[in-house]
């Protein structure tokens, strides 16, 4: 299929127009116009590009692209290298953040919903991109933990929970730590979220509220896969996942 082609239909189905981020959403570096091979990764850090690239790949769709917000414009350095290796390659970069946080299929957080048996009855926070409900059944926050752990491959850190139980739980993949409040306002036994701030420490010993940091990586790789096997599927495409060791 034409590149033009795939970004409009991400677009649309992604509804990124309605969506005020802190990048661009879509083609970000522009490549062979022939799209038959995708990749996708969390990050377009080198690693992933030289292995999409060494697979043979015509595209990279990512959840953290570039050219974000406030960050210097030139390119040089790290940046230039990137780039360099995506136009020496003539492969195309698309990324979508928070259009592929919120997407109720495909999205981050609608996955690890499915993969961690959340039940969601509610959005909150900025653009309604985080969750909260139920778990599919009430367990012993420790229990919990270990099943976050094995699912997500990360060792969680968990603070507070005072109840030493989880029932009601609000969720948002990445760096969500300022949606904490939030989560609490609502009656939730946890948050969990992929960081933790200092100050959240306290609000958590403080609160009672359970906060449960899983990683900004493994609580982020499983939308883009999500979407990248959509893809492959309804449009007849080869698809690849390229992952990363992070241990944050």
């Amino acid at each position: 299929m034409q590149l033009k082609e795939l970004a409009d239909y991400i677009g649309s189905e992604l509804g990124v127009g309605r969506f005020r981020d802190y990048c661009p959403n879509g083609v970000q570096v522009e490549g062979r116009a022939e799209v038959r091979r995708i990749a996708t990764g969390v990050t377009a850090s080198r690693a992933v590009l030289d292995a999409a690239a060494a697979w043979g790949a015509d595209a990279i769709l990512v959840h953290h692209g570039y050219f974000w917000r406030n960050e210097d414009a030139v390119i040089t350095g790290v940046k230039k290298q990137r780039i360099a290796c995506l136009l020496a390659e003539d492969i195309s970069l698309l990324a979508y953040h928070l259009p592929l946080d919120a997407h109720s299929l495909w999205g981050n957080n609608a996955q690890l919903a499915k993969r961690l048996g959340l039940l969601e009855s509610g959005r909150f926070g900025e653009q309604d991109v985080a969750c909260h409900g139920l778990l599919a059944q009430p367990v012993a926050l420790a229990d919990f933990a270990k099943a976050v752990a094995e699912t997500l491959r990360f060792e969680p850190t968990v603070v507070g929970g005072a109840s030493g139980r989880v029932n009601r739980i609000a969720w948002c993949s990445g760096a969500a730590q300022g949606y904490f409040e939030q989560a609490i306002s609502l009656g939730v036994d946890a948050f969990l979220t992929g960081e933790i701030s200092e100050s959240n420490v306290h609000m958590a010993r403080e609160s009672g509220v359970a906060y449960i940091a899983a990683g900004h990586h493994a609580t982020e790789r499983y939308g883009i896969q999500a979407l990248g096997a959509h893809l492959a599927e309804r449009f007849g495409l080869e698809h690849q996942f390229f992952d990363e060791e992070i241990p944050v």
